[in-house]
């Protein structure tokens, strides 16, 4: 259930300022939603792994908490991140 290196590199090159930048908030939710994605495709198959339904959780409060921060210190960024991953309505 990883990504793998070229779609993070392309992941990390779409939403970060340049290639190295993995540490800014939208890259973080971007790559947390395409894992978020892949996790849920497994337990549509294997729905009875409770530690995978639990990483997945804790990967949608992850993501919830940086959303939060982003839409508290960048409202545009946000919904502009928002729009480009089709996440929140």
């Amino acid at each position: 259930m990883t990504i793998n290196l070229k779609n993070k590199d392309k992941i990390v090159k779409k939403f970060g300022k340049d290639a190295k930048d993995t540490g800014a908030a939208e890259v973080q939710v971007a790559l947390l939603t395409e894992k978020i994605k892949q996790l849920t495709e497994h337990l549509k198959e294997n729905h009875k792994d409770s530690a995978s339904k639990r990483g997945l959780l804790m990967m949608v409060g992850k993501r919830k908490r940086l959303l939060a921060y982003l839409k508290n210190k960048h409202l545009g960024e946000y919904r502009e991140l928002i729009k480009k991953l089709g996440i929140r309505g």
